[in-house]
């Protein structure tokens, strides 16, 4: 699939695009599910390839994917669909393995406890005639928005082929229903008789086209043999405990949880070695009872040495791919041997800590791999294993959900506030939280500019991108457990709730990287009531697990 605009390659975060209405645009996300592919036979009839859903993301860079066991043969047509099936679309998302296409925590398009997919996000911003930038936030949803798309050319598969098909993602915009964000809107979350889902949907089949089909010897693709790394002769594997709404996660295939080394993690993240002068643990800036966040603004180092950012919460990682608020680690246990040698908080070397730890804690070491031997590596692994075990699922809210208990009154309107969107064209006035932190897990573990000001000292994740569209972005939280890990925001600015929803009410700083999902509001913010806000604070509090609310 190659992503084109305007008969050019298209480019992400750039003002390039105009509507047919002269608006100048930007797209930052372009993100869809494609499903029911059939190849037509020279006869006319249609060969159907059944149980095909795919995932592409243009900001990603996923742009391929396979159709196997396809008969051999000369075909004239391909036809698929934007949009998953009815009852795809109604299936409950946490059965899919942690790779597939509609696993949530894959394709991040599933709408959470709304239910259903988003067949097509496409999001961006723009600006009007004075210059000022705006968001958009278009997502096409519902079964019966649904596009049929079909594309005609000789299709030879007498042998493996690969088809290059153009997809312009300006003409969804710009197609056989032209839309202009000033005349008609700016958002659609595809409710009944929105005109502006229907336009979506009528401009799709002519975003497409078939460019060239090329026949290739059979391609093989490699197996991919992970090992486990270092298992002791004698271990027990781990019962790792989830909530059933969970999607499945990518638990690491060569670092199997097993009892032995969450233990020897579990030592390491409490031991005090880890430090430079032994004052300092990992526990020190991440205790249990605040659901192993910092409580202060910003995380205290060794000899008193103020760091730059809150420290995170520590539960659900096994669901995330990235870690810091910048995302600059890409696993755990890489993560994990970062704060042991940052300056601002533990200072000291791997080559101490492995000395150290071989004094003290080499027939753990024994006991959770294969030999006693300490390596940085080992260390990595056992405080992966050991972070991968704290999941939190046990909260008043997931307690409502089974039917073992109910929400107040008032925390039902904040959960339905917070799952509403926002969209005064068409009546709806929610708080419309769920765009970012939807789902069982409460986040969508993206990178966003949620409308603080850009700061030059810590620009967020451009630091490890570059990139500009990261300038200002930070990674998105859960919101479970959010009552008990205050100070919040990456450099712990608000110190309750309340402070919190005033700024997406009323404080949004605009930027040329707010996200657009916030950037469509008018100035400021959502301009919540007093009742809303309350309201929405009374729901967040129904995300703690009690075993962080009375960690005894």
């Amino acid at each position: 699939m190659q992503h084109r605009a305007e008969k050019t390659p298209l480019l992400l975060d750039s003002w390039r695009y105009q509507t047919r209405s002269g608006e100048t645009f930007a797209i930052t996300r372009a993100s869809y599910l494609l499903s029911g592919f059939a190849l037509q036979r020279s006869d006319g009839s249609w060969l159907e390839i059944t149980n095909n859903a795919m995932w592409l993301d243009a900001a990603k860079q996923r742009e391929t994917f396979a159709l196997t066991d396809v008969p051999l043969g000369r075909y004239k047509a391909l036809r698929f669909h934007v949009g998953i099936d009815a009852a795809a679309n109604a299936a409950n998302p946490a059965q899919y393995p942690p790779d597939h296409p509609l696993n949530p925590n894959v394709c991040g398009l599933h709408w959470s406890w709304q239910g259903g997919y988003i067949f097509l996000a496409l999001e961006g911003n723009w600006r009007g005639a004075d210059g000022a930038p705006s968001g958009f936030s278009y997502h096409l949803a519902r079964d019966a928005n649904r596009t049929v798309i079909e594309l005609k050319g000789e299709i030879d598969l007498t042998g493996d082929a690969t088809a290059n098909i153009e997809f312009d993602v300006t003409k969804v915009v710009n197609g056989a229903k032209p839309l202009s964000f000033v005349k008609d809107g700016v958002s659609t979350h595809s409710q009944p008789a929105d005109p502006i889902a229907a336009a979506l949907a009528a401009n799709l089949p002519g975003a497409f086209t078939l460019k060239t089909v090329t026949h290739h010897e059979a391609l093989t693709v490699p197996r991919s043999e992970i090992k486990p790394i270092g298992l002791p002769t004698k271990f027990k594997p781990f019962q790792f405990k989830m909530s059933g709404s969970f999607p499945i996660p990518p638990l690491p295939r060569d670092n199997p949880l097993i009892e032995e080394r969450v233990a020897l993690g579990k030592r390491l993240f409490n031991d005090t070695a880890l430090s430079r002068d032994g004052t300092l643990s990992c526990a020190s800036c991440h205790p249990r009872e605040t659901a192993f966040a910092d409580p202060r603004k910003l995380s205290i180092g060794v000899e008193g040495r103020t760091g730059t950012r809150q420290g995170m919460p520590l539960f659900n990682l096994a669901w995330k791919t990235s870690f810091f608020w910048d995302g600059r680690a890409r696993s755990l246990r890489e993560q994990v041997l970062i704060p042991i040698q940052d300056h601002l908080e533990m200072d000291e070397t791997l080559e101490n800590v492995v000395k150290k730890l071989g004094k003290s804690s080499s027939e753990h070491f024994a006991r959770a791999f294969d030999s006693p031997e300490v390596t940085p590596e080992r260390i990595g692994l056992a405080l992966e294993n050991y972070l991968l075990t704290l999941t939190s699922h046990d909260s008043k809210f997931d307690r409502a959900i089974r039917g073992e208990g109910k929400l107040s009154p008032e925390e039902q309107r904040g959960f339905e506030l917070f799952m509403q969107e926002r969209e005064p064209r068409l009546g709806s006035m929610g708080a419309d939280c769920f765009h970012c932190h939807g789902g069982a897990l409460f986040t969508d573990h993206q990178f966003r500019n949620n409308g603080l000001e850009i700061s030059k000292v810590d620009p967020g994740r451009f630091r490890v991108t570059k990139a500009a569209i990261d300038r200002g972005t930070f990674a998105t939280p859960s919101l479970r457990n959010i009552a008990v890990t205050a100070p919040y925001m990456h450099d712990g600015r608000f110190s309750t709730l309340e402070q919190v929803l005033d700024h997406y009410s009323e404080g949004i700083e605009r930027t040329d990287t707010l996200d657009p999902n916030l950037a469509k509001h008018p100035a400021g913010g959502l301009h919540l009531t007093a009742e809303e806000k309350r309201a929405v604070v009374a729901f967040l509090k129904t995300l703690t697990d009690r075993k962080f609310a009375d960690p005894r």
